[in-house]
């Protein structure tokens, strides 16, 4: 993993032109595989049959590299190697397994590509798997993009299958039965005359056999548990209470730590730690990068310890407060600043009277429900943490750079994570708890850090803002020009990392760019505003703020024209998917049936991730203000994996995306967050909560994910709903600013 800094720097960069580089690699290094680092860990009687089955006497494990985030991957990862090594899932364990470039993110890196989800032409399925080789030769293990399905939805059946053939070959050794006389069931391999051999027993034998090549996967029509409603394997845990997490790692003689950190995220000039240090339970106080740390007995005391140190704190690298934020973004409306335009059907320029509106999108904080933690122990030769991540390999290099230890002596021990929506994908917490721990050789120290500091420090979604001028003709959507403007998400994230920024990013536009309308005249434009505070991916990532902007130009362009919203959206639809998919939502909410004077229904649409969504929204006008009444999802993601985890991660991103929209927002004074805690960051209460009805379609090309996708098109959805019922255009998030909701 460390050499990946250093192609990185040599400007082999994912997702611009440099991508298609990688045929320089060429196909024979291409298909040249990953070493299996399971073998590594084995001791006799052991068999790692793929680096995803471990097979001991004592039991099958099924490894899952892709983190859960509490949105059921660890499940979904077994349900797919469970289909084909014929075993149930309660005959298995699940494991995240340790870091190693075998684990590499297959379907990472096509969406960082500028090509439209819906083009499917020889081209463009060429770039994306030249986009493929370099995250494959660099090792790339991430979790996110709603990749964790398309990624493993190949590979983790191949795996299985692999499995499954190689513990027939062994029982055929074993028996001196043709492997065609075999057949397996519920993990035991089954012989003519019924007699069963556990796939355990067969453990020692298939460890001296080479795996089976490229078996035959099932056809879907013999599924047992795939495209079935599945209870997810941490359902009885997370219910009960029983289910831990990296802020529950426990280690013998733990310590605690906390830390103090510059809310500007600049330098600390001095500090005073003398009340601190006589606090009970304290063990010593550090300086730190950002900040200083505590280490103490107990996270409660080193928290009262970090806050009781006096700091002096150096200035930050970004505007002080909002209106400079803003007006950043404003005055990148400019040639200069162009980042991308990827979209430029027809003549956009609008002559004459045009229909012009600005969107508004703030930072949003990630706000997880487990505090933010990593547990490390440091010694001269090696370094364990213990911590929720999606970047385990990244975790490695940085470690080693931070510390001088070579990647392989650095252990991650990937946990479950109570919630990241994008936070997870950074690495500063476990940095400052090495850096603690490099002073407590030896011994383990836990860093949690308080929800202050969380909300202090948090690399939020990014603000963005955009400006629409469009046009209409004798009831058609005629022209949409859409400029958006936002810093580089890609840049900012990815510079933490040690990537160099260059290129386009495509985050800027995505959600917009290429969404699957005809409009004669359409034009989209990315304008890349300066650094401002750091950002990084939160649920959807550029589609979060796109969706919202792009979606409700549509729906003002369409009211203009004086047409039906759900009826022009179908019209312009290119995209046979993303067309059923609105026609569904339409069907499923009674489109066009009479709602009464106080009541309005919107509808909105997104395709990110190469899933199309649209929602349609209900609201009644009360005197006491908005109410959200009924909401209906529908989306196609190719092939639904899990019925039951589907419709949750659906309901869950559009309720995730409209109480954001209502809510939320991070602003800066003084250059620091001024939203501490759940107290000033509200989301969507029990009571506000709409019934939600979710409805999945399957006639999509290619297998997709389907964690972020309900996110994009719920706050346009509520905000066109809020102006069928009152005529009032929500242009700025969060709506509270405008409007009363109850």
């Amino acid at each position: 993993m460390g050499r990946i800094r250093t192609i990185a720097r040599r400007s082999f960069l994912i997702g611009s032109a440099a991508l298609l580089g990688g045929v320089a690699f060429g196909a024979v290094m291409y298909r040249r595989p990953h070493k299996n680092p399971l073998p590594e860990q084995l001791v006799a009687g052991e068999a790692a049959i793929t680096p995803y089955v471990l097979i001991t006497p004592d039991g099958i494990t099924l490894i899952a590299p892709r983190a859960d985030k509490g949105q059921g991957a660890y499940s979904v990862q077994a349900a797919l190697i469970a289909e084909e090594l014929d075993v149930r899932l309660d005959q298995v364990t699940v494991d995240p397994g340790l870091p190693a470039p075998v684990y590499y993110n297959t379907a990472l890196a096509s969406d960082l590509l500028p090509i439209r989800s819906t083009n499917t032409n020889y081209l463009a399925d060429l770039a994306r798997r030249v986009a493929d080789a370099p995250v494959k030769f660099l090792g790339i293990q991430i979790t996110g993009g709603s990749t964790t399905v398309p990624d493993g939805y190949d590979k983790l059946r191949h795996a299985g299958a692999v499995a499954r053939e190689t513990l027939k070959a062994a029982a055929a050794r074993k028996t001196g039965l043709d492997t065609a006389q075999l057949t397996t069931k519920d993990a035991h391999v089954v012989l003519p005359d019924g007699t069963t051999l556990s796939y355990t027993s067969l453990a020692a034998t298939a460890a001296g056999i080479e795996p089976a090549d490229a078996p035959a996967l099932r056809d879907p029509s013999e599924w047992r548990y795939l495209g079935k409603p599945m209870q997810r394997l941490d359902m009885v845990a997370k219910s009960t209470g029983a289910q831990e997490y990296g802020i529950d790692v426990q280690l013998p003689d733990l310590l605690h730590a906390a830390v103090r950190l510059n809310p500007r995220r600049g330098v600390v000039i001095s500090h005073d730690a003398t009340q601190a240090e006589t606090m009970r339970g304290v063990r010593s106080i550090l300086p730190i990068t950002g900040g200083l740390g505590v280490i103490a007995d107990n996270t409660w005391r080193a928290m009262q310890a970090a806050q009781a140190i006096t700091v002096e704190w150096g200035p930050a690298p970004y505007p002080a407060g909002m209106d400079a934020h803003w007006q950043a973004l404003s005055d990148s409306f400019t040639k200069e600043q162009i980042d991308s335009q990827y979209r430029d059907d027809g003549d956009a320029a609008v002559a004459e009277r045009p229909i012009t509106a600005e969107y508004r999108a703030p930072y949003l904080a990630h706000a997880p429900l487990e505090p933010i933690n990593a547990t490390a122990l440091v010694t001269d030769t090696r370094i364990d943490i213990w911590t929720g991540t999606q970047i385990p390999r990244f975790i490695q290099s940085n470690i080693s750079a931070l510390t001088g230890i070579d990647t392989d002596n650095i252990h991650v021990h990937v946990q479950m994570i109570g919630g990241s929506f994008g936070h997870r994908l950074e690495d500063q917490v476990v940095r400052h708890a090495v850096e603690l721990a490099m002073s407590m050789k030896g011994t383990p120290v836990k860093l949690t850090y308080s929800r202050e500091e969380d909300f202090a420090q948090d690399f939020t979604r990014q603000i963005a803002m955009a400006r629409m001028a469009g046009s209409v003709t004798s009831g058609n959507v005629e022209t949409c020009d859409l400029g958006i403007a936002m810093p580089s998400i890609i840049a900012s994230q990815m510079g933490r990392q040690g990537f160099p920024a260059a290129g386009p990013d495509t985050q800027i536009v995505a959600g917009a760019w290429d969404q699957p309308f005809d409009i004669p005249n359409y034009r989209v434009t990315g304008y890349r505003a300066p650094d401002l505070a750091p950002i990084s991916s939160w649920r959807s990532v550029g589609a979060s703020t796109n969706g919202f902007f792009h979606d409700c130009a549509l729906d003002e362009l369409i009211h203009a024209a004086g047409a039906d919203p759900l009826a022009e959206r179908i019209r312009l639809c290119n995209h046979a998917p993303s067309r059923k998919v609105l026609e569904a939502v339409g069907e499923m909410s009674d489109w066009g049936s009479d709602m009464g004077e106080t009541r309005g229904r919107g509808v909105g649409f997104c395709l990110s991730f190469g899933v199309p969504c649209a929602v349609v929204v209900e609201v009644t006008n009360s005197a006491q203000g908005i109410r959200l009444d009924k909401v209906f999802a529908a989306a196609d993601v190719g092939r639904i994996i899990d019925p039951v985890n589907f419709e949750a991660q659906v309901s869950g991103g559009v309720i995730f995306g409209m109480g954001h929209a209502i809510n939320c927002e991070i602003t800066y004074a003084d250059s620091a967050a001024q939203q501490t805690n759940y107290h000033q960051y509200e989301a969507m209460r029990l009571y506000q909560c709409p019934e939600v009805t979710v409805r999945g379609l399957e006639n999509g090309d290619r297998i997709r994910g389907i964690g972020e996708p309900g996110v994009p098109p719920a706050a346009p959805a509520l905000a066109n709903a809020i102006f069928a019922a009152t005529g009032q255009r929500i242009r700025e998030m969060p709506f509270n600013k405008h409007i009363r909701f109850v």
